[in-house]
């Protein structure tokens, strides 16, 4: 039997009233043991993330590829295109936009919170999606949104690829506030490569990203160099996601 794609409707609408986009579904082929959000990258759609997904040898895991709202960014001098949140450039000296970053946290977490209580539940993405996966990530140990607003889903695994880390500057502060915090940013297994010749998002900021969580005490965190690549996958990279996921996750395999 082979995977099933199937779309849903576009649905909420983030706090300043832009609206997600289209939702693609990948249905596992196997017993259903996880369920995890792909996230894409600035100006992609979750049509092209399922098309990829797909085609991984992961037969016990639904994926759920949402579609981010088009919004002005301000990177493309307010042109817009389809974005999780607002974004200049992309440097260790980037302003966050906690409104928009909390909007997407809490798409995916809706996305997330109606999948059966004995299935295991993740998120992943691509450059501006890896930040709002690693976002989310960050939300799921302190318990809250930026706002404040309570974060109920129990994240089990986070795979952020030539991404970054929103928020990294006072992270660990807020983790230290608290043990049940701390203890949730510890249990937490998060997979991160980066390429070093990225163009888009700087290897040095994805490394830093990935120091900063360590420092935080997210104490189950990879982090992988791939020489010379882009900003781009390539299919060495998802292989190692595939089994990052397949050994996290404790995925029986085919069924």
């Amino acid at each position: 039997m082979s995977y099933s794609r199937q779309s849903m409707g576009s649905g909420s609408r983030s706090t300043r009233g832009y609206e997600f986009g289209r939702t693609y579904v990948v249905r596992p082929k196997g017993k259903h043991q996880a369920t995890i959000v792909w996230l894409h990258g600035l100006g992609d759609n979750g049509s092209s993330s399922s098309q990829l997904l797909e085609s991984l040898p992961l037969p016990n895991i639904k994926w759920i590829c949402p579609t981010a709202p088009s919004r002005p960014v301000s990177l493309l001098g307010g042109f817009p295109c389809t974005a999780w949140f607002d974004v200049g450039e992309i440097s260790e000296d980037l302003q966050d936009d906690i409104e928009g970053l909390d909007a997407s946290a809490a798409h995916i977490a809706n996305l997330l919170s109606t999948e059966p209580t004995d299935v295991k539940v993740g998120i992943g993405g691509f450059s501006m999606g890896a930040a709002i996966a690693l976002y989310s990530t960050t939300c799921y140990a302190l318990g809250r949104y930026g706002t404040g607003h309570p974060y109920t889903i129990n994240l089990r695994a986070t795979v952020g690829l030539s991404g970054w880390l929103p928020g990294w500057r006072s992270l660990r502060s807020k983790i230290e506030s608290s043990n049940e915090v701390a203890r949730r940013a510890a249990s937490i297994p998060i997979m991160l490569a980066h390429g070093t010749s990225d163009d888009v998002v700087p290897y040095s900021f994805g490394e830093k990203s990935a120091q900063s969580l360590a420092m935080a005490g997210f104490r189950q965190l990879m982090f992988k160099p791939y020489e010379g690549l882009g900003h781009y996958t390539v299919p060495k990279e998802m292989d190692e996601v595939v089994h990052w996921l397949a050994s996290r996750l404790g995925l029986e395999g085919s069924r």
